[in-house]
C-alpha cells in the first residue's frame, strides 16, 4: 500500500491511496493500478502507520482548521494589459498552435461508428492527462493523437481516415463522467467526431460537447444500443431541421437496414451553438455583428445553469 500524490505512480497491482479524484483506469501512471480515494486525514494516518488506517483510532484530537481573518494578496507583480493591444506581437513557442476552425452543422450527417463503448466512460478515457499528454494542451493536432487511446489504441488512425466526412461513437450510460476537461470534447471534434449517441450523459461533458458542436443524442429506446456495432454506417437525415423542431430524430443504420429514434433535449442556446459549429464561432459572429453596429459587445446568452 502506498500513499501517492499527483506525480507518483503506484507499483503494479498494488493499492495506493489518493485524496484527489484521479482513480480512472491508468490515470495514476500504472495500468494495473488499484487507486482508492480517501480523506486527507485517512491518507495522513495511513502514511504514518504503513497500512490503511482510520484516523479516529490514533488516539489524538481531530485537527481543526480555522480560516484566516484576512487573506493576504500581493498584487505588486501584477501588470495590467494595455488598453489597446493591437500593436503587441504575440510570441508563441512551436508547441502553441491556433485553435482549429470548425464548420457549421451540415444538413445531414452520415458517418461510421468508430467506437462502441459501455457505461461510465470517463473523460480520462476519452482524452487522458498525465506527463506525456499535458504538454500538448495548446497543440490540438498533437493532443488529439491520444484520443480514446486508453479504450482503443487504434482509434486515432481510424478517425484520421474519416476526419473530413465525420464520424460517430456510441456509448452506454453516464458518458463523459469525471474530470470536466474541455479537451475531451475538443480533441475528438478535431478528429471529425460530429455526434455521440448514448443512453445518458454526464452533465458537464454534455455541455462541453455542445460547446464544440458535437451532437449529444440519447436513445429513445435504450435497447437499440444493442443493435448498433462498431463499424456500422449511420445516417441522420435533415438533422439541422430535426433538432430545431424538438421532436424525435431519426437515425438510419445503413449497414443493418434499421431505423432508430433519438432524442436531444437541447436548449435554444445549445441548438444555436451546434448549428453554428461551436460556441467560439457564435461568439466571433456576435463580435463581428457588434463591430458592424458600432459596438464590440457580445450578444447576450442565457446562463449555462439555465440552459
Amino acid at each position: 500500500m502506498g500513499v501517492s500524490g499527483m506525480g507518483q505512480a503506484p507499483a503494479t497491482d498494488k493499492i495506493s491511496l489518493r485524496t484527489v479524484p484521479r482513480n480512472f483506469p491508468g490515470r495514476s501512471g500504472t495500468k494495473e493500478d488499484q487507486v482508492y480515494l480517501c480523506s486527507p486525514e485517512t491518507a495522513t494516518a495511513s502514511a504514518l502507520t504503513g497500512v490503511i488506517t482510520d484516523p479516529r483510532t490514533l488516539g489524538m484530537a481531530y485537527p481543526c482548521f480555522a480560516e484566516p481573518e484576512q487573506i493576504r494578496i500581493n498584487a505588486d507583480m501584477l501588470v495590467p494589459p494595455p488598453q489597446d493591444g493591437e500593436a503587441i506581437d504575440l510570441i508563441k513557442g512551436p508547441n502553441i498552435q491556433p485553435l482549429p476552425e470548425f464548420d457549421p452543422l451540415p444538413n445531414s450527417l452520415r458517418g461510421r461508428v468508430l467506437l462502441k463503448m459501455g457505461d461510465d466512460v470517463s473523460t480520462d478515457e476519452i482524452l487522458p492527462a498525465g506527463a506525456e499528454v499535458l504538454p500538448f494542451r495548446s497543440n490540438i493536432p498533437e493532443i488529439a493523437k491520444f484520443t480514446f487511446g486508453v479504450v482503443d489504441a487504434h482509434y486515432y488512425r481510424r478517425a484520421m481516415k474519416h476526419k473530413e466526412q465525420g464520424s460517430l461513437v456510441v456509448a452506454g450510460r453516464n458518458y463523459g463522467q469525471g474530470s470536466s476537461r474541455e479537451h475531451a470534447a475538443l480533441a475528438p471534434r478535431y478528429l471529425g467526431l460530429r455526434a455521440v449517441i448514448a443512453k445518458s450523459f454526464a452533465r458537464i461533458h454534455r455541455q462541453n460537447l455542445i460547446n464544440y458542436a458535437i451532437l449529444p443524442l440519447t436513445f429513445a429506446d435504450p435497447d437499440d444500443y444493442d443493435t448498433i456495432d462498431q463499424g456500422d454506417v449511420l445516417l441522420l437525415p435533415d438533422v439541422r431541421e430535426a433538432i430545431q423542431e424538438y421532436g424525435p430524430i431519426e437515425v438510419r443504420n445503413e449497414t443493418k437496414s434499421k431505423r432508430y429514434q433519438l432524442e436531444h433535449a437541447l436548449s435554444e442556446r445549445a441548438i444555436q451553438i451546434i448549428l453554428g459549429g461551436s460556441l467560439i464561432n457564435v461568439l466571433k459572429r456576435s463580435v463581428r455583428e457588434g463591430q458592424a453596429n458600432g459596438s464590440a459587445r457580445f450578444r447576450s446568452f442565457p446562463c449555462l445553469a439555465c440552459s
